[in-house]
């Protein structure tokens, strides 16, 4: 990565670490997701990447209405944020104690949204159904296909079953599937497309068996970033990345097909020149993600530095022998290797234009509740 991507002017009060979020960069790669989509219409992009509703307000001006959430409190920032925009928005995670509750009453307060659960346990989608039958309501529902992940939803072998089951439950309109397949990694693009229409036929074998027995299974999300290109151009999807539009360092590193530059860097600084060939950065765990293992960012520029260790508050680096240590106050950017984690681990997000910072983004979405 080059440093003077991410070089911001006028930093002398700029307190480190801070997230940086690259607009240009986040903008550019928003347009190329939508050219290879198809178009915004067949977007539903995930949230827990980013949590701010500055970013939401980014996508709805690009066209993008559709949504996906983690949490209730991420489901309120986007139906707060797409309140005059008629958004469209997934909770995609299962419904349950308190969180049913906060659904409807959520839904309730926002009537312009049109909200969509998921779920792959009857009793659980039964529970949901029966408080919204007790408040008046029908609940859009997408059935949770597990596509191979084996971390929540249904398998195949099941789907079909569920489904006949829970469409016959007062409180639940089915609407179609939900269906993620966090765990294709594979480098090669041919071989994540193979395997990907391998599972797809299988969705859409159980889509056309559903519908002929006239049940309601017109949505089907899809997949996430690594998927993303096996997908493109089929009109019987919508697409659901969520790391894409600001990449980090794993995407670009793992994909060599995904070609989309990191738009966002964490601005830190040189604090120790603890050996002749070590440097400290004021940039320790509680400041970038550890999920996944191994190495957790690069420094834009020193493509030579190699992490020895990191605490809580502090990142230790080393160098070639000889090779001449960057300046103790001197300023470093690191593109996270995960940026979605990364993210979360600041109340707010500065937005860079030109060199210079032009706005801050809260994280809106950073804690688990909100208002409902």
């Amino acid at each position: 990565m080059e440093r003077s991507t991410y070089h911001l002017e006028d930093t002398g009060d700029l307190i480190s670490p801070a997230l940086v979020y690259y607009r240009d960069i986040i903008l550019d790669n928003t347009k190329r997701a939508i050219q290879m989509a198809g178009g915004s219409q067949y977007l539903w992009p995930h949230v827990k990447s980013h949590k701010a509703a500055g970013m939401i307000n980014m996508q709805i001006d690009l066209g993008i209405t559709r949504f996906k959430c983690a949490t209730i409190a991420e489901a309120e920032m986007t139906a707060e944020a797409g309140k005059n925009a008629a958004v469209h928005i997934i909770v995609a995670y299962p419904l349950i104690g308190p969180n049913v509750s906060r659904y409807l009453r959520l839904a309730k307060a926002y009537p312009g949204a049109v909200f969509y659960a998921i779920g792959d346990d009857f009793d659980s989608l039964s529970i949901l159904a029966k408080e919204a039958r007790g408040e008046g309501m029908s609940v859009n529902v997408l059935i949770d296909t597990d596509m191979g992940m084996h971390r929540t939803g249904v398998p195949f072998e099941k789907l079909k079953a569920l489904y006949e089951r829970c469409a016959a439950l007062e409180g639940l309109s089915m609407k179609g599937l939900h269906c993620y397949d966090g765990h294709r990694n594979d480098r090669d693009l041919n071989q994540r497309k193979a395997l990907a229409e391998e599972s797809d036929r299988k969705a859409l074998d159980i889509r056309e068996a559903l519908k002929q027995q006239g049940l309601e299974c017109e949505i089907m999300v899809m997949g996430g970033t690594p998927s993303f290109p096996c997908r493109t151009g089929q009109e019987q999807f919508y697409l659901s990345p969520g790391t894409i539009f600001i990449s980090d360092w794993a995407t670009c590193s793992k994909f060599p097909d995904l070609t989309f530059p990191p738009g966002a860097a964490l601005f830190t600084r040189v604090v120790s020149h603890q050996t002749e060939n070590t440097f400290t950065l004021d940039l320790g765990c509680k400041g970038i993600a550890s999920d996944p293992a191994g190495d957790r960012g690069i420094i834009a520029g020193l493509d030579e530095a190699r992490p020895v260790f990191q605490s809580e508050e502090h990142w230790v680096f080393s160098l070639p022998a000889g090779q001449e240590l960057p300046p103790i106050g001197s300023v470093q950017y690191v593109i996270p290797t995960h940026v979605c984690p990364t993210s979360a681990l600041y109340p707010e997000l500065l937005v860079a234009q030109g060199g210079k910072i032009v706005d801050t983004w809260p994280v809106n979405a950073r804690n688990r509740k909100i208002t409902y």
